[in-house]
């Protein structure tokens, strides 16, 4: 097990530090809009989309965002509903859920103006230590280090640290390392430029014959970088299968907004059956769910789509599309009629849009 040991950290850190800092400026990378950007707003939306979201597919999401909310009050004076239209497909909603929610709080609690203290950033809903450090450090060049995957898997790497990421003690200890290695001077800089490395070049598969530290990489001289950094849990995923009646009426289709403390919250679907376990369409149309439905209304099966999955965090989701046309209104409650044009300005989850695109 690795042993915190100062003496080697601060004979390393200037190494490190002067490395990695003369990679950034030779590379002079622009990988990220937002790299060089003071606007606490800006940073924080592309700090919460990068949280569980890859450069890369990051990327068009933030430029969108942005283009069509350019200030915190423009959430606040937003439709819920575009809001999430906007983030469609990033998923992990509650990261949505919480932006509207920190918006509004800041446009009308606090005049529309960020807090400038890491301990103030930390008080917004949704935005942890690690947002509260990106947010300090580049806005306002505070002398607070970063903590994401990036930066876990670099420093695991270099110092060759096998204690895993995920636990308390990793977390603390990598914590303490950061803040040790961390430029005091020129926070924001040295801080986006170990996330970009770790981005860039220290990657879950790295360009180890590239990197400029390699000369003193741990991992690199032990043949550790595959088993580096360590993490202790495993995932295991939930399946679900959840068949969608996509119901007509009138050239118009039965929706809802789903509300439940489940996944996919505020965000719209069709009519939902989900089964314990992958069914045959011909047995679900005889299942008493189905029954009920049209219990005095006379239906047409139109089409069955193929089967579409969506991989989340903890659960597995497989589903499958049965257009059907009726020719009478069902006494559906919580569901509304709309329109095609209607449908596309709603958001909703990726396993239903990737359906509607096809």
């Amino acid at each position: 097990m690795w042993q915190f040991n100062s003496t080697i950290i601060m004979t390393d850190r200037s190494f490190f530090t002067q490395n990695l800092l003369k990679w950034n400026k030779i590379t002079n990378r622009r990988i990220m809009p937002w790299k060089g950007e003071k606007d606490p707003y800006k940073i924080w939306i592309s700090e919460i989309i990068l949280q569980q979201t890859r450069v890369e597919q990051g990327l068009k999401y933030y430029q969108r965002f942005i283009s069509s909310f350019p200030t915190v009050s423009s959430i606040s004076e937003a439709e819920e509903k575009h809001v999430y239209k906007k983030w469609e497909g990033l998923g992990y909603y509650m990261r949505c859920k919480n932006i509207i929610h920190t918006a509004s709080h800041i446009t009308r609690e606090l005049a529309g103006r960020f807090p400038s203290t890491y301990d103030g950033l930390l008080a917004l809903k949704g935005i942890g230590v690690y947002t509260a450090a990106a947010i300090a450090s580049f806005a306002y060049n505070l002398p607070y280090a970063v903590i994401d995957g990036n930066v876990f898997r670099l420093l695991s790497r270099f110092f060759g640290i096998d204690v895993p990421t995920d636990s308390t003690p990793g977390k603390h200890l990598f914590g303490e390392l950061a803040g040790k290695l961390l430029d005091k001077k020129n926070p924001g800089v040295y801080n986006q430029a170990i996330m970009d490395f770790g981005g860039t070049v220290c990657k879950p598969v790295p360009d180890c014959a590239s990197c400029p530290l390699s000369k003193k990489c741990v991992a690199l001289k032990k043949g550790l970088v595959q088993n580096l950094p360590v993490k202790t849990k495993n995932i295991t995923r939930r399946k679900r299968w959840i068949y969608y009646l996509v119901i007509e009426y009138k050239k118009r289709l039965y929706i809802k907004k789903r509300t439940a403390s489940d996944i996919w919250e505020n965000l719209y679907e069709f009519m939902p059956i989900e089964t314990r376990r992958q069914t045959r369409i011909p047995n679900l149309l005889k299942s008493k769910a189905f029954r009920d439905i049209f219990t005095t209304t006379g239906y047409e099966v139109q089409k069955i789509s193929k089967v579409y999955e969506q991989q989340l965090t903890h659960q597995q989701i497989t589903g499958q599309f049965i257009r059907i046309r009726t020719s009478d209104s069902l006494p559906l409650g919580e569901y509304a009629l709309v329109t095609p044009k209607e449908l596309v300005q709603l958001p909703f989850p990726k396993l239903i849009s990737t359906y509607l695109k096809d």
